[in-house]
């Protein structure tokens, strides 16, 4: 059974920065590229990051700049790291392999004084 688990999200600071990680098992992990989503509410889902077995990595010009999308294949884990976050950064942030459509629960980030 493949499961994708997100955690690191919470209530930031304008300006602070989080981390988020997503594990994955029940799959060989290296062998699949890996995008992190965020959902605002009220909002459509969108593609934050995206980075692939190559280690190539593309990001929505909202976050360019600010957050970065890494991943460690010895842990079966990728990670956001989120810097400069602003109000408009708020969402639930989900993990996604695009192979197979398979998603995590989600995350909620908050960005607020």
């Amino acid at each position: 059974q493949v499961q994708l688990v997100e955690s690191g999200g919470g209530l930031v600071q304008p300006g602070g920065s989080l981390r988020l990680s997503c594990v994955v098992s029940g799959i060989n992990f290296s062998n699949y590229n890996v995008r992190w989503y965020r959902q605002a509410s009220g909002k459509q889902r969108e593609l934050v990051a995206t980075i692939t077995i190559a280690l190539n990595t593309n990001y929505a010009d909202s976050v360019k700049g600010r957050f970065t999308i890494s991943r460690d294949n010895t842990k079966n884990t990728v990670y956001l790291q989120m810097s400069s976050l602003k109000p408009e950064d708020t969402a639930v942030y989900y993990c996604n392999i695009p192979v197979g459509a398979l998603w995590g629960q989600g995350i909620q980030v908050t960005v607020s004084s």
